[in-house]
């Protein structure tokens, strides 16, 4: 069944022709704290899926669970993204007290924000304290 969700689905991780790209062209440049792992093309001079030469480096990443691109941390969206070529390990500054840690995206779970006026909360809202005024199409 396990190979079967690797052909089929792409939501969990590297499909097979990732995980086959990977393998023949890959090399791997780092791991960031969630455990997602980042690669680049061995070859400088690899070619784009139509046969073209692009020019750049291939960057890309391999999720450590599922592939949600808000799990990518700020530096590493930077060097995926190419604005810089050395890894970010090798020159970032150590943490700041007030950055927080990564929370992931809780959009379509039970953490999602529900506002008090919510039908998932019952549909009541506080009622209005006299600065509301209903519009009427005659007034």
């Amino acid at each position: 069944m396990n190979l079967l969700k690797k052909i089929f689905t792409w939501w969990e991780g590297a499909t097979i022709g990732t995980s086959l790209f990977t393998w023949r062209r890959g090399e791997h440049v780092g791991t960031d704290a969630q455990g997602n792992k980042y690669y680049r093309s061995r070859n400088k001079r690899d070619l784009a899926t139509d046969g073209s030469y692009t020019g750049k480096e291939r960057r890309w990443v391999i999720y450590d669970g599922p592939n949600d691109s808000s799990r990518v941390p700020a530096e590493w969206h930077g060097w995926l993204h190419g604005a810089f070529d050395d890894t970010p390990e090798s020159f970032l500054p150590p943490p700041k007290i007030w950055e927080a840690d990564f929370t992931p995206n809780a959009t379509g779970t039970d953490k999602r924000y529900l506002p008090a006026g919510a039908l998932e909360r019952g549909g009541k809202r506080a009622q209005a304290r006299g600065d509301y005024e209903a519009w009427t199409p005659e007034g």
